[in-house]
């Protein structure tokens, strides 16, 4: 039996190891689960930034939990359900924790030139293959398996919310993101992304109106259709590029 995580009173959408469980249970052609490793992505429907990929494997040991008001206590889950501030209590936390992690990306112009489906599965493939040691089974958070061969992948939707070693990645991979946006916004003021981290802001989009996009900003993205000062720097993906292309939601 795989050890449930640390109990945190009074919170809800608890990460645990349902999913890994299963999989360590679960009969197999392919051989046994025995190395699991979580990924989860982050920036999929920014306008501007990489899109960031975390892999992380954990021992199936309880994870750590952060200290709450009065006696709860905050439990590692999605990145979405935390405040910023216990996102990045968890990131100084989960490195000493987990067996492994590590941390891939795809560039703007990577996600301009071959569209998203492939920028995420070149992003993840960088973080697994940095990891330690390869895994047996990836668990990826949504419905669509952008990994695919050869990398053996069980594909959970809200996997954030139910795998402590998604959710793990989960945090570690918005963290990441968030610190590197939040260097672009000293070295470009005024795009907000500090805030919105490269999403579309008020700030946001008003900067795009008046100074254009930066050379960290998705160019083959519809929303330079509504920039007419600007639009003569779209960049045009080849067709064929964008095939079996995901949802950015």
């Amino acid at each position: 039996m795989v050890p449930p995580p640390a109990s945190a009173e009074g919170v809800s959408r608890v990460a645990g190891y349902e999913i890994e469980e299963e999989l360590l249970a679960a009969p197999s052609g392919s051989g046994p689960a025995v190395r699991i490793a979580g990924v989860d992505e982050v920036g999929r429907g920014a306008w501007a930034g990489p899109v960031v990929v975390c892999a992380a494997v954990t021992d199936l040991s309880p994870p750590p939990v952060l200290p709450g008001r009065g006696k709860k206590t905050v439990a590692l889950t999605d990145s979405k359900l935390l405040t910023e501030a216990h996102r990045a209590s968890f990131a100084e936390l989960l490195p000493e924790w987990l067996t492994g992690h590590a941390i891939g990306a795809s560039s703007p112009e990577e996600i301009d030139e071959l569209g998203m489906t492939e920028a995420l599965k070149r992003a993840a493939v960088r973080a697994l293959e940095a990891l330690p040691v390869r895994p047996d089974i990836v668990i990826l958070d949504g419905k669509h398996d952008f990994l695919s061969r050869p990398w053996r992948v069980r594909c959970e939707i809200k996997a954030d919310q139910r795998s402590v070693t998604v959710a793990a990645a989960s945090v570690l991979a918005k963290v990441h993101r968030d610190r590197l946006m939040a260097e672009l916004d000293g070295e470009f003021p005024g795009y907000g992304f500090a805030d919105s981290a490269g999403y579309p802001s008020p700030v946001h989009q008003k900067a795009l109106q008046e100074h254009g996009p930066t050379p960290h900003h998705r160019l083959s993205w519809s929303y330079m259709d509504d920039l007419p000062a600007w639009r003569h720097l779209k960049k045009h993906r080849d067709p064929l590029a964008g095939e079996g292309q995901l949802s950015l939601l």
